[in-house]
């Protein structure tokens, strides 16, 4: 765990808002004024430490309204580098560093500027205000340095196109949390997302015109080098490659034509990894993104190929009996084999979903395991480094709790501590079947935060509650950054609601007795309409991916605007009323204010029900959940009888009990493809009473 100490009564005042926790944090008496802070650089200095440097300052200048000044004569903040760091960054980069206020300075200290970023990144995060309102820097002692190597977001770009500008602000925020692997998933069934001067028909044909130019590619690299990401590319072979077949059909296992794919799930389409005219095509290509992407390390995919063109292709099936290829996997190693060979000429690494592992595969292979910690196990036994993906699927709408609770090494790991070494840590995957631009920033943060919390802090650093106090806190500083994981779900109810006001609206109480846009075609949503939306959404979350993709079929051009949209997973109600239900139970006859809460919110939610219901009324999309807002209106009202029954220790009548634990079986069932986040903590409530 962090290391917290306290030496006077002014550092109890200190309020620990740090996400990711830092290795070391001590606390002590005194305070830094920001008024005060000047700003002095000691030793080694370059273009990328003064963009990192004024990003800082901007950032806290937006929420404080103080610059300090880089320069002057006397600095109260020094800033000491030792040196540049790797020209290209890589697993070895040192991001160390050691943060040092007192009331009379500061100091920070990295061996290289990707160490100071992390630095400022902390600087920035333990701003704080005092009761007369003014801005300062609490005195603490830092030393932190990461505990896994490689700590990465995956967004898939492939199914669904993803802008450039939605790329940036989630490196920004990746920096903030201090991830240091973009991992840009490129190719898919649905589409290839990279420009090829030496193939153009992978875009020209199989992209739909959606993909990024080589330059857009460039800016993305620096971009993320300016904020100590590497970017990773993935090129997913030889399964999820119908794009690729679309301008290139020589490729694959069975004759073409090939044409966009737009329903998800898995392809029968491979590569044919017979000819060696595929590898050679692989070969120029692999060269030219070689150039393109510097990082060292590249990823091929591998992942469900499922072996049915092989099997069906006379050519491909003699090939394996006369090179002794039992089955489909065995010639999928031989093809991750040509292709390591390929990587291997052209200096990069190889890197693939945990389907590559096999005996025969060299050790210079990375595993990333989707598949589960055992299969990552597997790798580091068989001598393979890797990387744990499969707690972290973030379209698993899971919480943020069980992500921040898995961990790449749990102390039950049969690994010794030679095979411990090579899980360079995890990475967080957003999968693009579900989201689009208006929604995906929703799916990935805040949770992500506390993932980056658990590949950068001690193991030891477990505590749930205080996890989601700061991730409260972090939330927010991630929307000042620019992202929209708060306010897409307030536009997308306005949406739903066929509301025409701008968002600023809703904070004016004379808005509803305005003349809207278009009179005509559309009724403004009246503010306490509006918060009973809110207040109906907030206690709703996205089911799983696998639930809606059987439920609704989903595919490229299914409409992403429907409540499901709007929600988000694990929303601040879910920890919020299972606490409060903890609290309660303590001592239901003495918790005055967990029950007053409880109270409050479950008849928030009976006040809000007929004002959705009404919106309903005239919102189509809406209305498909009408089945939800009538059970959150039965569901408040069993909350509020348990509350009763627990706290005046009263006995309800018979089969009441069996009857509330039928209702909310019910209310778990797949509906209008949203569920409820407080279920299990209503269950907790109804089985305390006798």
């Amino acid at each position: 765990m962090a290391s917290l100490s306290f030496t006077s009564l002014w550092a109890q005042t200190f309020t620990n808002a740090l996400l990711p926790q830092p290795a070391h944090l001590a606390a002590s008496e005194g305070h830094l004024p920001l008024a005060s802070v000047t700003i002095g650089i000691a030793h080694y200095r370059d273009a990328r430490l003064d963009g990192a440097l004024d990003r800082t300052l901007t950032q806290i200048q937006r929420q404080t309204g103080i610059r300090p000044v880089i320069g002057a004569a006397k600095a109260t903040l020094v800033i000491d580098v030792d040196r540049a760091g790797q020209a290209i960054q890589s697993l070895d980069e040192d991001e160390s560093y050691t943060l040092n206020i007192s009331s009379t300075g500061a100091r920070i200290h990295a061996a290289t500027v990707v160490g100071a970023m992390r630095a400022l990144a902390t600087l920035q995060q333990l701003v704080q205000q005092d009761i007369s309102k003014s801005y300062f820097l609490p005195a603490v002692q830092i030393q932190d340095s990461p505990r896994f190597r490689w700590r990465g977001l995956m967004i898939d770009t492939g199914r669904h196109f993803e802008p450039i500008e939605l790329i940036k602000r989630n490196l920004d925020a990746m920096a903030a949390v201090k991830l240091n692997v973009f991992h840009w998933h490129l190719s898919e069934d649905q589409g290839f997302r990279i420009e090829s001067k030496v193939y153009p028909q992978l875009t020209t044909k199989g992209s739909d015109g959606l993909f990024y130019t080589q330059q857009q590619a460039r800016d993305i690299i620096d971009y993320a080098r300016a904020r100590g990401i590497r970017v990773i590319p993935e090129f997913d072979m030889p399964g999820h490659t119908r794009s690729w077949f679309v301008g290139y059909p020589q490729l694959a296992s069975a004759r073409g034509p090939y044409t966009i794919r737009r329903e998800f799930g898995i392809d029968d389409a491979a590569m044919d990894p017979t000819r060696e005219s595929t590898y050679q095509f692989l070969d120029k290509f692999v060269g030219e993104m070689a150039v393109l992407f510097p990082d060292p390390y590249m990823h091929v995919g591998g992942d469900e190929s499922n072996g049915k063109q092989w099997k069906s292709n006379a050519h491909i099936q003699k090939f394996m009996r006369a090179h002794h290829l039992k089955d489909s996997a065995a010639l999928q190693t031989y093809f991750s084999q040509r292709v390591l060979e390929i990587l291997t000429k052209h200096h990069k690494h190889m890197v693939g979903w945990d389907e590559i592992l096999n005996p025969a595969l060299p050790k210079d292979a990375i595993i990333q395991s989707w598949r589960g910690q055992e299969s990552l196990f597997e790798a580091a036994r068989a001598g393979h480094q890797g990387i744990l993906s499969q707690p972290y699927y973030l379209d698993g709408m899971k919480s943020a709790e069980m992500h921040y609770l898995a961990d790449p090494i749990p102390p039950t790991a049969a690994l010794t501590p030679e095979q411990q070494q090579l899980i360079l840590g995890g990475e967080a995957c957003m999968w693009g079947e579900q989201v689009n631009a208006l929604s995906i920033d929703s799916r990935i943060w805040p949770r992500t935060a506390a993932i980056a919390e658990r590949f950068w802090s001690a193991q030891s650093v477990r505590d749930v509650d205080d996890m989601y106090r700061r991730l409260a806190v972090e939330s927010v500083r991630l929307e000042f950054l620019g992202l929209t994981h708060i306010s897409h779900t307030e536009a997308a109810l306005r949406q739903l609601a066929d509301d025409p006001r701008p968002f600023a609206a809703y904070a004016d109480p004379t808005a509803s007795q305005r003349p809207t846009a278009n009179p005509a075609t559309a009724t403004p949503v009246l503010p306490a309409t509006f918060e009973a939306l809110r207040t109906f959404a907030g206690v709703l979350e996205p089911v799983s991916f696998s639930e809606r993709y059987h439920g609704q079929r989903t595919n490229q051009l299914t409409p992403l605007d429907s409540l499901v949209d709007a929600v988000r997973p694990d929303p601040p109600s879910r920890h919020r009323i299972a606490a409060l239900t903890r609290d309660f139970l303590a001592a239901p006859a003495t918790s005055q204010q967990a029950r007053a809460e409880l109270d409050e919110t479950f008849r928030s939610w009976i006040t809000a029900v007929p004002l959705v219901e009404t919106a309903m009324n005239t919102s189509p999309r809406l209305a498909e959940a009408r089945p939800r807002a009538e059970q959150l209106g039965a569901l408040a009202n069993t909350g509020l009888e348990a509350l009763n029954y627990l706290s005046t220790r009263a006995v309800p009548p018979a089969n009441w009990k069996q009857n509330k634990l039928a209702q909310i079986k019910e209310a778990q069932k797949p509906q209008a493809l949203v569920r409820f986040t407080f279920l299990p903590a209503l269950t907790d409530l109804i089985n305390a009473i006798p």
